[in-house]
């Protein structure tokens, strides 16, 4: 298989960027090819703005929506992110790795994803229209897995936890720039209390416990988020009564085993 692995950390010796070896040696080990994305290091232009589109659409005002939709279908994308989007259809996984900073990715991966999820690529795919989405488009039968390094301790990110749990503060990462596009997005693998690591010892057990998740890439069980097309949403905007009766918010769109 092909392993696409996005990672942002400046630090060279950071924690993540040691996971990030690990994650390349031991899918590599495997007999996996791995690809790399290291947004640092490229120095990855964070800011999507009117330079993204050297040909413009209309001159006068800039729709963002618009011109990636031409510069897309008209082949006149920036380099880097035509190599980043084929880096996407190459792989058949795709591994994010990045600390978390104010609750959410660091800016240049959110620019990432802003500027390589083209119109007519990541969404609006295929006719123009929302109809290939969460569940469905131009990444199906992908896999995805996100390996965050959090600052506060496990208790922090408990059902009660002060600040909330991991799956729901990823939730626009997991729900909306990964199973968007119709990747199946595995459960969060999540490091506590990282700006505490402090021995050898361990770094060890994080990096072991990593290369758990890593062999089951390919066979863990995805994060059963409710498809777009599987009747849930018959209007493709709003969720049907009968499913998951009397929840709101994020917890409504994690079918339970009954709806399963």
């Amino acid at each position: 298989m092909k392993v696409l692995i996005v990672y942002a950390h400046p630090e060279p010796t950071s924690l993540t960027r040691q996971l990030v070896e690990v994650t390349a040696e031991t899918l590599s080990a495997a007999g996996h090819t791995v690809i790399h994305s290291d947004l640092y290091g490229m120095k990855w232009k964070a800011v999507y703005d009117a330079d993204d589109f050297p040909v413009r659409n209309n001159s006068e005002r800039l729709s963002f929506i618009m011109e990636s939709g031409h510069a897309y279908g008209s082949g006149h994308q920036t380099s880097d992110v035509i190599v980043e989007q084929q880096k996407l259809l190459a792989a058949d996984a795709v591994v994010l790795q990045f600390p978390l900073w104010w609750f959410g990715v660091p800016a240049i991966l959110k620019g990432w994803i802003e500027r390589v999820y083209a119109f007519g690529f990541a969404y609006g795919y295929q006719n123009g229209s929302n109809e290939f989405r969460f569940g469905d488009g131009i990444l199906k039968g992908k896999r995805a897995l996100v390996n965050v390094q959090a600052g506060g301790p496990v208790a922090d990110y408990g059902p009660r936890g002060i600040n909330g749990p991991i799956e729901q503060l990823l939730f626009p990462l997991t729900h909306g720039a990964l199973f968007y596009p119709g990747m199946d997005v595995l459960p969060t693998h999540a490091v506590y209390g990282a700006g505490h690591v402090s021995t050898a010892e361990e770094v060890d057990a994080i990096k072991a416990a990593w290369r758990v998740r890593l062999a089951g890439l390919f066979t863990d069980k995805p994060i059963p988020f409710r498809s777009q097309n599987g009747g849930d949403f018959p209007d493709r905007h709003t969720m049907v009564d009968h499913v998951a009766p009397g929840q709101t918010g994020l917890a409504a769109h994690f079918a339970d085993l009954i709806d399963a």
